[in-house]
């Protein structure tokens, strides 16, 4: 199965869309993904200095983002529900109940002190490299071989 499909490749089948899209059209996803890193610098939510002044308890700043963008996301997954809205595609968003389970929390932890020590997390990554802080590459690979070795011992672990 080719990825460029983008077909339901998931193990439960949720979320995934069945729509085909081309190479090409895939290029809205690189154009977006450049417009938020060069938010993500100019408002320096990347800055290993904000960052390590949030796990400090010294600004209020990288607090008050993570709370804008809760309040987006809680705010929209009401409007998906409410208003029934489909993806651009046409297809209806199904969001799921989701369960807690105490994995949550170690994971969180780990996420956490994985961020407080590198000053970084996924979502910025590629921002930060392309600022020229090329010892992230080192935080990439870490994040990228944790992922991996997640999925190679994930049937093992009590969920």
């Amino acid at each position: 199965m080719n990825n460029l499909e983008n077909k339901n490749t998931d193990s439960e089948g949720i979320n995934a869309s069945h729509k085909k899209e081309t190479g090409f059209a895939n290029l809205k996803y690189l154009i977006v993904g450049i417009f938020f890193g060069i938010v993500f610098v100019k408002a320096e939510i990347i800055s290993w200095f904000r960052i390590q002044e949030m796990f400090h308890l010294q600004s209020f700043f990288m607090y008050g983002v993570i709370g804008s963008a809760v309040a987006v996301g809680v705010i929209s997954v009401f409007i998906i529900k409410k208003f029934n809205i489909k993806t651009l595609q046409g297809e209806k968003i199904e969001i799921q109940p989701k369960t807690f389970s105490k994995g949550q929390i170690y994971g969180g932890l780990l996420f956490g002190f994985g961020w407080a020590i590198t000053g970084a997390c996924p979502g910025p990554l590629f921002a930060q490299i392309g600022t020229g802080a090329t010892v992230i590459i080192v935080t990439l690979l870490s994040a990228i071989t944790g992922t991996w070795f997640y999925g190679w011992i994930k049937d093992k672990l009590p969920h």
